[in-house]
């Protein structure tokens, strides 16, 4: 039959579709949003207010300019922290490119998207197809079992009696201190402790060591992986536009040579499988263990091995150095900082640390986590709420009432800005003051031991199974550094400046002279 009632075909079908829509309408209003609407109501929830300055609400093209132009002039950590400080709230209503979501530097809604409503979230199809690329399927790119199953074969990895053993660490670090010139001649810190990471880390995690501090090997890897990194963060900002764009060469070199770099990894621990596989089953007590050969042993694809590797690389490599690279910058230009440390350190005659040791140094620790404050490492961060939920605080003019958040929509923070407030930190939150950290007995005063309003390594389930690994290491060089020279200049007047890719650091190095 051509038509309805005599009306031509193209015209009884646009009847037929504006009634298929009209009865899903009607379906909507009886289902979902009936249970969103009953939901709101339970909860109490009040709309978040829109950022002030959005003018584009359908696709929010005039915010994400904004903020690309902050990125390329290296401002975007500050840009950020002056939205909330114009806005006068903590949590607001924004989108990107078509993307709804609501930035919040709350603590309680933090709990409740990293502890107590986990499950209700994930990373997001954003961040899992432009992070994937380059690093694959692993415990930064994936959700539900893909993530546990790489948390649990990680987990022994550090182990306290892993992390603990600090021989190697000390190997590294005297080639780290060789590589120092001892003479004043300007140094900069960060490319060494670029290198230290990604030595201790292969040899920590994949049993052999890069050696790049004396044998110079992985040469370029450093290069290609910070390029990498920054095209996927790009990408990842772009999210589905980002295919509109053709990858570059630069990009594909720099792929390639990644891949290549953790496939020699690969090949070496594929060719002792039936080795591993045989030791699994015997009683004998097992050596050191190391990430790679529990890799080997549960999968024989090569492709899901690499990207396990470079996860995890990721992290060993990039944070801490990052750290050390923020820490030494400081210390170069705080001779008060430089001089209290220095007689923390005076305390060891001499001796290299142990690990207990390096607990109770109470001054370096507290110089640590003033760096991760002011200048965390991830310092930002976001969820995707794979369904209709809520977070407690947001909503209503005065943002103390709960919020609604649709299913596909994401709440991201600014660990960045959130340790800067000075409701948890006092009026000199912007100062570096690693002795807001530390009890004072003259006056009383207790340290800082703050909950979910700092989240250097972030909290919950997916808290840095890393953490004590990379703090460890962090304290144990800079303590051999500081007993290795007397003495510290900065070579660079140039401020903190961010250096972000996936993680943040500064960007101009840490340019040095040291003095025996």
């Amino acid at each position: 039959m051509d038509s309805i009632s005599g009306l031509p075909r193209v015209a009884s079908l646009a009847i037929l579709l504006a009634v298929a829509l009209g009865i899903y309408q009607i379906y909507l209003q009886l289902t979902v949003k009936a249970k969103r609407r009953a939901l709101q109501h339970e909860k109490g929830t009040l709309p978040v207010p829109w950022l002030s300055t959005i003018k584009d609400r359908y696709m929010g093209i005039d915010i994400f300019m904004e903020n690309m132009k902050a990125l390329k002039e290296r401002r975007s950590l500050e840009l950020v922290a002056k939205r909330f400080d114009n806005e006068g709230r903590r949590t607001f209503h924004s989108i990107m490119l078509g993307k709804q979501n609501f930035v919040t530097i709350e603590p309680e809604n933090l709990k409740v998207i990293q502890a107590v409503e986990f499950k209700k979230w994930g990373l997001g199809s954003r961040r899992k197809i432009a992070f994937r690329p380059l690093l694959g399927v692993g415990i930064f790119t994936s959700d539900g079992h893909d993530w546990q199953h790489s948390r649990e074969m990680l987990r022994p990895n550090f182990a306290r009696s892993q992390v603990a053993d600090l021989d190697t660490f000390e190997r590294h670090i005297s080639h780290l201190i060789s590589a120092v010139p001892k003479d004043g001649t300007t140094v900069d810190l960060s490319e060494l402790f670029f290198r230290l990471t990604l030595d201790s880390a292969t040899e920590f995690l994949f049993g052999e060591s890069t050696e790049s501090l004396t044998k110079g090997s992985g040469e370029g890897f450093g290069t290609a992986f910070n390029r990498g990194q920054e095209y996927i963060a790009n990408s990842s900002r772009w999210g589905v536009w980002a295919k509109l764009f053709p990858a570059n060469k630069e990009w594909d070199h720099d792929r390639k040579f990644v891949h290549e770099f953790a496939d020699h990894y690969v090949r070496k621990g594929m060719a002792k499988r039936s080795q591993l596989l045989q030791e699994k089953g015997s009683v004998e007590k097992p050596g050191r263990y190391l990430f790679i050969d529990e890799l080997v042993r549960q999968t024989t694809d090569p492709v899901r091995i690499r990207s396990e590797l470079l996860n995890i690389l990721l992290a060993g490599r990039d944070t801490t150095a990052s750290l050390l690279t923020n820490v030494w910058h400081i210390l170069s230009r705080r001779p008060d900082i430089w001089a209290r440390l220095q007689a923390e350190v005076a305390k060891l005659d001499g001796a290299a640390p142990t690990f207990e040791t390096l607990k109770d140094m109470k001054y370096l620790k507290a110089l640590l986590n003033e760096s991760l404050r002011l200048h965390p490492v991830v310092p930002f961060n976001s969820r995707e709420a794979l369904e209709d939920t809520t977070l407690p605080l947001g909503g209503g003019p005065d943002g103390s009432a709960p919020f609604f958040v649709p299913k596909g929509t994401v709440v991201s923070w600014s660990s960045y800005t959130m340790h800067r407030r000075k409701d948890y930190y006092g009026d000199d939150a912007q100062e570096f003051k690693p002795e807001r950290w530390l009890d004072d007995a003259d006056t009383g005063r207790k340290g800082l031991r703050p909950g979910w309003e700092y989240l250097p390594f972030n909290g919950g389930a997916r808290i840095c199974l890393g953490q004590q690994f990379a703090l460890t290491e962090a304290s144990y060089t800079t303590v051999r550094l500081c007993q290795a020279f007397s003495q510290i200049e900065s070579r660079d007047d140039r401020p903190w400046t961010e250096g972000l890719t996936l993680a943040c650091v500064n960007l101009y190095g840490a340019k040095v002279a040291l003095k025996a």
